[in-house]
C-alpha cells in the first residue's frame, strides 16, 4: 500500500485574549442565524455560491472520499418544476395524511405548510447530494465510507458560509425527494440530502420568535 504524503501543519496558536475574542464574536454572529422563508427576488452572484460550496468542501468527510455534489439552479424552468414537485409531495404529507400528526403539532408554531412558493423566489437553489459510492477514473466503483455524518457537515459549513456573506437560507427536505434526481438528472449513486433556497431576507421578512436551548441544556463538562 501506498503511503500517502504528508505536508507540515501548524495551527495558528493565538493568544487567550484573541481567542475569546474571536469566539465571542463568532458565536454572535451566528446566534443571529435564522431560517428563513420569506426571500427577495434579489439577484446573487454566482460567485458567492461558488465561494460558499469551496467553504462547504473543506469539511472533514471519511476516508477523504469528499462524498457529496452540490447542484447549483439559477434557471427559472427548473426552479418551477421543483417547485411544483416539492408541493407535490409535501402536499401528500400535510394534507393526506403521510406526515404523523406529532410532526405537524411540533411544526405548526414555526408556520410552515406544503406550500412552498420561495422555492422559484430565490436567485438559487442549491440541493445537496449525497454519494453512496465514486467512480474510478477506470469506471469501477470505489465505495465511500460516513456518507451522511461527511454530507452534514459539508452542509453545515455551506450554511455558515452563506450567513457569513449576509445570505439566508432554509434546510428544506421534502419527503421523499426522489423527484431532485429525476428533475436534476443525477446518476444512481447520489441521493438528494438537503435541498437550499438561497438569497437574501424579504424586505418584510419575518421569523418565528425563538429561543435556543441554554448551554446547560446541550452540553456536559466532566
Amino acid at each position: 500500500m501506498n503511503r500517502p504524503g504528508f505536508v507540515p501543519y501548524q495551527a495558528p496558536r493565538l493568544s487567550l485574549q484573541e481567542s475569546l475574542a474571536r469566539g465571542r464574536a463568532f458565536y454572535d454572529e451566528m446566534n443571529k442565524r435564522r431560517s428563513v422563508r420569506q426571500f427577495s427576488d434579489d439577484p446573487v452572484p454566482r460567485e458567492l455560491i461558488e465561494l460558499a460550496i469551496r467553504s462547504a468542501s473543506t469539511a472533514p468527510s471519511g476516508a477523504h472520499r469528499q462524498p457529496w455534489k452540490f447542484v447549483a439552479i439559477e434557471d427559472p424552468l427548473l426552479q418551477r418544476e421543483i417547485r411544483l414537485a416539492a408541493e407535490k409531495e409535501e402536499y401528500a404529507s400535510y394534507e393526506k395524511g403521510r406526515m404523523p400528526e406529532e410532526w405537524i403539532e411540533a411544526v405548526r408554531p414555526l408556520g410552515t405548510n406544503w406550500q412552498k412558493p420561495y422555492l422559484e423566489v430565490v436567485p438559487w437553489l442549491v440541493v445537496v447530494f449525497a454519494e453512496s459510492y465514486s467512480l474510478t477514473h477506470e469506471g469501477t466503483k470505489q465505495k465511500n465510507y460516513y456518507v451522511s455524518e461527511s454530507v452534514g457537515l459539508a452542509c453545515g459549513l455551506f450554511l455558515t458560509a452563506l450567513h457569513r456573506m449576509g445570505l439566508a437560507t432554509l434546510t428544506h427536505t421534502p419527503s421523499p425527494m426522489g423527484f431532485l434526481s429525476e428533475i436534476l438528472q443525477r446518476p444512481r449513486n447520489e441521493k438528494p440530502y438537503i435541498l437550499f433556497p438561497v438569497g437574501y431576507p424579504a424586505a418584510a421578512c419575518e421569523v418565528p420568535d425563538l429561543q435556543r436551548k441554554s448551554l446547560d441544556a446541550v452540553a456536559l463538562f466532566r
